[in-house]
């Protein structure tokens, strides 16, 4: 099941509020663990299995690791922790593409049934992890109630598109949360937003970028791959960052504030920038959890860039088994090396525009690599980007940007901070006077009730709505 969907919009969330508020307070934390697991259950209810077998493993670990007093005992055992985790993971997600780049390599003809990838299996390997080291450094008492522990791994508002929720941040709320009228209608705000983000935007987008990565490398021309590469650069934004904002609008429902995921990355002005606004969460889990522990920016300057290529190769495994993401994370690496290394300094001296353009720029190009299937079709749409190759302009170009340039034109506006130093604005404005007060509180009802219309009818009538994170 997932956010953008009539059941959930209209059975499943009203049914579970219903249900958690009219419980009494020992049973709601009962209640929220029964509809995170219905919720995982709901499109392939055997990989409940696994998802227990994982609450079960790091519910252990955990106690093992507390109750011993010995440095090597637990050092054996946060490592067997790591390694059980990242055996599940693999087995799901990296069984497929291991056999067949052996067969590939040693030119054999090994069958293999394929592997179904369970539905965010990274995002709750990796929280579950996370809890297991932070019991071993010291940071988290392990937690001693089953119930607890599993709700902590299974919540379902940021259970399959993340963020990467880390223990510490919600233990305390775990055991005792308040909900105010005030955060309830935030939180319902908060998940109208990213629901717009995701249907109104990121889907009209995504079939248009769709369409064009699915032509054939003889058919695309310049103009159209530029096209394609906006449509799916703004696409992927307002896709993860509206899921991110109906997780946390969703936590806030049931009383746990979640941290930021996005931060209007499109506005950054250096690659390493772009990255401590996108994905917030999980460029925090790589560098508290590899980054440090390879010796992050305390070592010699060599093992600097090295640990930073690791990191960011790790990275674009993470998000998916292929080498197109492997080439798209150490491209990352490299780039940040490069900033490290004094690029950064020199940018900073630039044109400011031309730090906005130049991120754009290399986002766009790595967005490439991370949407096309293969190294041939991605090189191919690059030198077709440049007129290296192909046409450069096909009349097709000017019928998406007619047909579509009201979604684009929202999208390039909405990816910048405009919308909240509006409304920044307006309450100042009304804070001052209360007709304008009352004016402004109506005005917002209004305006968040015809976006949720607006996504109800367009979720009924289009059949187009992708979940683009079943490879994570």
């Amino acid at each position: 099941m997932v956010f953008s969907n009539l059941v959930f919009l209209y059975i499943f969330l009203p049914v579970v509020l219903l249900l958690y508020f009219i419980a009494p307070k020992f049973l709601k934390n009962s209640v929220l663990l029964v509809a995170s697991l219905l919720f995982y259950a709901w499109g392939e209810p055997t990989y409940i299995i696994l998802m227990l077998v994982s609450i079960i493993l790091n519910y252990s670990f955990g106690l093992f690791i507390s109750y011993s007093k010995q440095d090597g005992s637990r050092k054996l055992l946060v490592a067997f922790s790591v390694i059980s985790n990242l055996a599940i993971l693999g087995f799901y997600k990296y069984a497929n593409f291991f056999v067949d780049n052996m067969n590939s390599i040693l030119d054999t003809n090994y069958e293999h049934q394929e592997i179904p990838l369970p539905i965010g299996i990274s995002f709750f390997t990796f929280q579950a992890m996370s809890y297991v080291i932070d019991v071993y450094r010291k940071r988290v008492d392990a937690q001693r109630n089953f119930l607890d522990l599993s709700l902590y791994i299974s919540l379902f508002p940021q259970l399959v598109a993340g963020p990467i929720v880390r223990y510490k941040t919600v233990a305390e709320q775990i055991k005792e949360r308040l909900i105010t009228l005030s955060s309830f209608s935030k939180g319902i705000q908060r998940f109208i937003l990213g629901l717009s983000k995701k249907v109104l935007i990121a889907n009209p987008l995504g079939a248009i970028a769709d369409e064009i990565f699915s032509l054939s490398a003889g058919d695309l021309t310049t103009s159209v791959t530029w096209i394609g590469i906006i449509a799916y650069t703004l696409q992927i934004y307002f896709d993860f960052s509206g899921y991110s904002d109906m997780a946390i609008g969703l936590g806030k429902m049931f009383g746990f504030d979640f941290e930021e995921n996005f931060r209007y990355p499109y506005i950054s002005r250096s690659v390493s920038e772009f990255w401590r606004r996108w994905h917030i969460s999980l460029g925090n889990w790589f560098k508290d959890y590899v980054y440090v522990p390879l010796g992050g920016n305390r070592v010699e300057k060599w093992k600097i860039y090295r640990n930073l290529l690791i990191v960011w190769s790790l990275t674009g495994f993470w998000h998916g088994a292929s080498w197109t993401f492997m080439i798209w994370g150490f491209y990352y690496g490299v780039l940040i090396s490069l900033e490290k290394f004094g690029l950064e300094r020199l940018l900073q001296k630039a044109w400011r525009p031309f730090q906005h353009l130049y991120v754009l720029f290399i986002v766009m190009i790595g967005w490439v690599f991370f949407r096309a299937d293969n190294f041939e079709y991605s090189f191919h749409y690059i030198l077709v980007m440049f007129g290296l190759k192909g046409n450069l302009y096909s009349q097709q170009s000017a019928l998406y940007i007619m047909d579509n340039g009201i979604v684009f034109l929202l999208g390039i506006i909405l990816s910048m901070p405009l919308f909240p130093k509006f409304k920044e604005f307006a309450t100042a404005l009304s804070e001052k006077n209360s007709f304008l007060f009352v004016a402004k509180e109506t005005a917002g009802s209004v305006y968040y009730l015809i976006l949720l219309l607006l996504c109800t009818m367009y979720i009924v009538n289009s059949s187009y709505n992708p979940f683009i994170y079943f490879r994570f």
